[in-house]
């Protein structure tokens, strides 16, 4: 308002209060700019102050952070280093357990045939503990029988004594009768004389069947009938000199060839070796042999002394035998 009231009283221009008026504004806005710039520098002096402790500080980090790298990278070529021999070791270590992975196999299958034959052990000690008791019983069954058998060993003692005498007894009468019996088969040896159908076969009197019978016959022809009576007599003769107390007996046995025969009176060759043997002993009795002292028996084709097939060895098993012997 007062510049305006100038210029009504002023009539020309007047630009110096504007200038002034500018140059004050402008001298307040430089003043501000320096207060700004000053209070400006003072922060950053004062920031960058900060700043270079920080630089420093970091760069003593950073120096230490170097040392750290380096010590980390020394750390890192022994870690590496040990990493390498771990590493072998532990390839070795899996081989190891592969190993040993492969022993426990075999471990356990040996373990489990261990458990097997354990089984099978224990099975058998208790069949053994089981043989064990039955022995015990049995050794008790028999020492109440050895208890038992001790009383009778007095007994068997005086039976064996006697049987040794008697069995001396009957050796000795074996040898008598074996004396008689080569004297009874001289004397009929020298009574019908030397003929081939008529043999001494071991302590055996051979007749051959044809020199006594007809064939298919049980029936004792003449000429069989002096021979007889030739044996009836020395049979006589040597039953006088044998002691009485000798059970001795002539046998009679008839055998027949294995040729079969099927008659009304001989169904088979049994009858017919038996009714020969009987038709022998039969005419000795009539001979006045005691009928004691004789003895019958049938042996059919069996026994043969001749395997053959021929008329011949026929021949020599159809036969009557005559033996002196014990009863």
């Amino acid at each position: 308002m007062a510049y305006v009231s100038r210029r009504q009283r002023r009539p020309g221009i007047d630009i110096w209060p504007g200038f002034v008026d500018a140059l004050s504004q402008l001298v307040m806005v430089i003043v501000f700019v320096l207060l700004v710039f000053t209070a400006g520098q003072f922060y950053l002096t004062d920031a960058l102050s900060g700043r270079d402790a920080q630089l420093q500080q970091l760069s003593k980090q950073i120096n230490q952070l170097g040392d750290m790298l380096a010590m980390t990278k020394s750390s890192n070529t022994d870690l590496q280093s040990r990493l390498g021999n771990l590493t072998r070791q532990l390839a070795v270590a899996n081989d190891q357990l592969t190993a040993l992975k492969g022993q426990n196999a075999q471990l356990s299958q040996q373990a489990g045939a261990a458990d097997q034959r354990a089984t099978t052990a224990e099975t058998t000690v208790d069949q053994l503990n089981q043989n064990i008791a039955a022995l015990r019983d049995q050794l008790q069954q028999i020492a109440a029988a050895l208890d038992a058998s001790d009383a009778k060993n007095k007994d068997q003692t005086a039976q064996i004594a006697d049987l040794g005498q008697r069995l001396n007894t009957a050796l000795s009468q074996v040898e008598q009768l074996a004396k008689y019996r080569s004297e009874f088969f001289g004397r009929l040896r020298e009574a019908l004389g030397n003929r081939p159908d008529i043999q001494i076969v071991g302590d055996r009197f051979v007749f051959q069947s044809e020199v006594l019978f007809p064939p298919a016959s049980a029936q004792l022809s003449d000429d069989a009938k002096q021979r007889l009576a030739i044996v009836a007599t020395a049979l006589k003769d040597i039953s006088t000199k044998i002691p009485s107390d000798i059970p001795w007996v002539l046998a009679v046995n008839g055998y027949t060839d294995k040729r079969p025969i099927n008659t009304p009176q001989f169904p088979s060759n049994w009858e017919l070796s038996s009714a020969r043997a009987i038709s022998v002993i039969n005419y000795l009795i009539a001979q006045g042999v005691p009928p004691e002292r004789l003895a019958a028996a049938g042996f059919s084709q069996y026994d043969p002394i001749d395997q053959g097939d021929s008329e011949a060895s026929y021949r020599k098993n159809r036969r009557i035998e005559l033996k002196l012997t014990e009863r």
